[in-house]
């Protein structure tokens, strides 16, 4: 299992966070008839509340979150952000749901030349400095990944490193020779998605990998998601335990 950590707050940065929130969450079953997956009650609050201030302790302060399954629910909650400290934008599917790559696709014009990506149910407690760091170093590359090297201990690896770059990645067939999992936070360069036709984001980075255009930028701490009713039950263990230790 990849270990803990807890790191510094990063420093303020202009640079947006684009938050995929248009899912149906249907793994988490009559929960998200009504109710979209960001908006389950998690350690007492919506989850996205728990998401915004995490982002917002890391130094983000732009957002845009891109909604599709009962967005305006969302839009409701969280306004314009300005309770976090956050300036909220929105886009929105419309009528039918462009998935994980097509949403973020369609939220270029508002993400600009570079930008981090997050997914709607996970509670990553990393550097987001580091994986920007990382790929503003480096010119000719178009993306970065984060990833945790835990040898199918955590979950099915399904990442392979080279040279420090992600040399494969299929989460659906891996290889075994695959130590890492992506780990969740990714920043990508517009020209990533700009001309591409993918509707998932996994297929966007399995292009990326097999042109050498994807970094990886490993990482310690383990991932929270509540994207499963494990993964939820999980969460809100280590939340609960966060306001516990405020006390």
């Amino acid at each position: 299992m990849c270990s803990l950590n807890s790191p510094d707050r990063a420093p303020e940065t202009a640079v947006p966070l684009a938050l995929l929130a248009g899912g149906l969450g249907t793994r988490l079953g009559k929960t998200t008839a009504q109710c979209p997956k960001s908006l389950v009650e998690v350690a007492g609050r919506p989850f996205i509340e728990h998401q915004l201030a995490l982002l917002a302790s890391r130094g983000i302060r732009h957002l845009v979150i891109c909604v599709g399954h009962l967005g305006q629910a969302i839009e409701q909650t969280v306004g314009d952000g300005r309770r976090w400290g956050l300036q909220v934008q929105y886009s929105s599917d419309g009528p039918h749901l462009r998935g994980t790559a097509g949403a973020l696709r369609h939220a270029l014009p508002l993400l600009g030349d570079t930008f981090w990506v997050l997914y709607g149910d996970s509670y990553l407690e990393t550097d987001f400095a580091a994986p920007l760091r990382r790929l503003q170093d480096d010119a000719e590359a178009w993306g970065v990944m984060t990833v945790c090297r835990n040898r199918n201990q955590w979950d099915r690896s399904n990442v392979l490193l080279r040279a420090g770059r992600v040399a494969a990645y299929d989460k659906h067939n891996p290889s075994p020779e695959m130590e890492y999992i992506d780990y969740g936070l990714g920043v990508l360069r517009a020209e990533a998605l700009a001309g591409g036709e993918e509707t998932d984001l996994a297929d966007v980075y399995r292009r990326l990998a097999g042109s050498g255009r994807l970094l990886a930028h490993p990482v310690r701490g383990r991932f929270y998601e509540i994207g499963s009713l494990q993964g939820r039950s999980e969460t809100e263990a280590r939340l609960l335990a966060h306001e516990v230790g405020r006390r």
